[in-house]
């Protein structure tokens, strides 16, 4: 269990310190707190009264029907359906408003997919769509939807290009009813519980150096041990955090980032590794909900040793098992005292230059010569542009257990493990886990490093140098002080 020492008072904060398996770790609760920074506003929302919270959890299938696009397009579509593909999540109540909680086995979700999801699984719950706390894993067998990408499809004579708004609308309505079903069922929570492990032999870094010198991100998913270069930049921490009514669990989630792909691309539908890993910890106590989050692993791959050979599958989904049964044995419980969720808006750039321009996306979308992928991807570009020109920043969300002794906060889109590692330094006194791949419409968001580095990647709407703006937003979300801009 995890021990506190009395409080001390000190400059109009409370301040607690707080001992995690050996570690102190100071937590801050400002007594007043209301931010508006200069690009956005914070939404704070506190219950500082003891009350009681209640859990409700849900699942519902989500997989898409054979012939649908997979990974919006960019692969080719479903043949056959190797296993199935979940929304898992949970409603907590006895805050101001209840705050859901759902990870989706989809690539992406983008732009009014996002807002679609989160407006139908919100009013299902009685709240509002900045407390539904949304990602997807990333499996590139399953589907990348963005519905105004699909109507500039449309208007090409392009249906289903991209996805099947009517499969959509279905598997949004599917979930939403399980969450509905589940407020029949909800469950007493006291307790949070918070642990970590070691992943061993499962992500690397896509960034390599050859022996010449040179810097690629040449390390996919299935590329191999290029170069037998190192891992590179990598959290090789797996992350739980677990609700409990007294000595009883209730759920865990768990987020590790990594790309969650060990072979893909034929059309063989399936949640991949994580999925495999998820059902077995499930299968260890089916009583206890078990969800699972992608984190920042917009840079991260299997790649050092996965070379795609279908066998390496169960061998990484045992190796991310393995992290997750660690995590689960080395969690330590607290009471769980206060709830807080605070939502920070960043308001993305879109990238301007090039093949990025209204302009030339609108002309590859129209020409019957380039391929499917080139033409899905200026939709995706246009559809990002329009969300952006319409002033619609990112949610950035954070549910806040136990005054600041676990923190869950979702980043947006293939964000790089560089802000994980960013926003853990921003709250050093704090467990955060960060999962990325919320709204996935900007596509890859690169930290400024790997700009200095050379990096270039077509599927990426956000022009350079974003880090300050996404680092600001993750610092209010996180009740952190905001981070000082780094020189150039």
């Amino acid at each position: 269990m995890v021990e506190r020492s009395p409080t001390m008072l000190g400059s109009g904060r409370l301040f607690k310190a707080v001992s995690f398996r050996g570690i102190t770790m100071i937590s801050v609760r400002t007594m007043c707190f209301g931010l508006v920074s200069a690009f956005g506003l914070l939404l704070f929302v506190s219950d500082t009264q003891a009350g009681e919270y209640r859990v409700a959890t849900f699942e519902a299938d989500i997989t898409i029907p054979i012939g649908h696009a997979c990974m919006g397009g960019g692969v080719e579509d479903a043949k056959e359906i190797v296993d199935p593909l979940f929304a898992k999540g949970f409603v907590l109540t006895g805050t101001d408003k209840p705050v859901v909680v759902v990870a989706l086995d989809w690539c992406q979700c983008n732009n009014d997919s996002y807002d679609r999801w989160r407006d139908v699984l919100a009013e299902a719950a009685g709240t509002t769509r900045r407390r539904v706390m949304l990602a997807t894993v990333h499996q590139h067998d399953a589907p990348i939807c963005d519905l105004t990408a699909q109507k500039l499809l449309d208007e090409q004579g392009l249906a289903g290009y991209n996805c099947d708004p009517k499969f959509h609308e279905q598997a949004v309505q599917r979930t939403a009813r399980a969450l509905k079903k589940s407020l029949g069922s909800f469950q007493r929570v006291t307790h949070v519980g918070i642990g970590q492990a070691k992943v061993e032999r499962v992500a690397s870094n896509r960034r390599v150096v050859s022996p010449e010198g040179q810097i690629s991100w040449r390390r996919g998913s299935a590329s191999g041990n290029i170069y037998d270069a190192p891992e590179g930049e990598i959290d090789p921490w797996l992350k739980t955090i677990s609700l409990w009514d007294g000595d009883t669990p209730v759920l865990a989630w768990s987020c590790y980032a990594v790309h969650p792909m060990s072979h893909y691309g034929k059309g063989s539908v399936s949640a991949d590794f994580p999925g495999i890993a998820r059902a077995r910890r499930q299968s260890d106590d089916p009583s206890v909900l078990q969800i699972y989050f992608t984190g920042c692993g917009g840079d991260t791959t299997a790649g050092k040793y996965n070379t795609g050979d279908p066998a390496n599958r169960p061998v990484l989904a045992d190796r991310l098992y393995q992290g997750m049964l660690a995590a689960w044995k080395n969690t330590e419980r607290q009471p769980l005292d206060e709830i807080a969720f605070r939502v920070a808006e960043l308001p993305l750039p879109a990238r301007d230059d090039g093949n990025y321009t209204i302009e030339a996306m609108r002309k590859t979308l129209a020409d019957s010569k380039a391929t499917r992928w080139q033409r899905i991807s200026a939709a995706l570009g246009l559809s990002w542009r329009q969300r952006v020109d319409a002033g619609q920043p990112v949610d950035v969300p954070c549910l806040d257990l136990a005054d600041g002794a676990a923190q869950f906060t979702i980043l947006p889109a293939e964000s790089f493990v560089g802000y994980q590692l960013g926003a853990q330094r921003l709250r050093p006194d704090s467990f955060v886990m960060v999962a990325g791949f919320g709204d996935g419409a900007a596509g890859y968001v690169p930290t400024d490093q790997c700009w200095r580095d050379g990096y270039n990647d077509h599927y990426c709407w956000v022009p350079q140098m974003t880090e300050q703006l996404i680092l600001r937003a993750a610092a209010e979300a996180l009740g952190a002080k905001t981070p000082k801009e780094s020189p150039d």
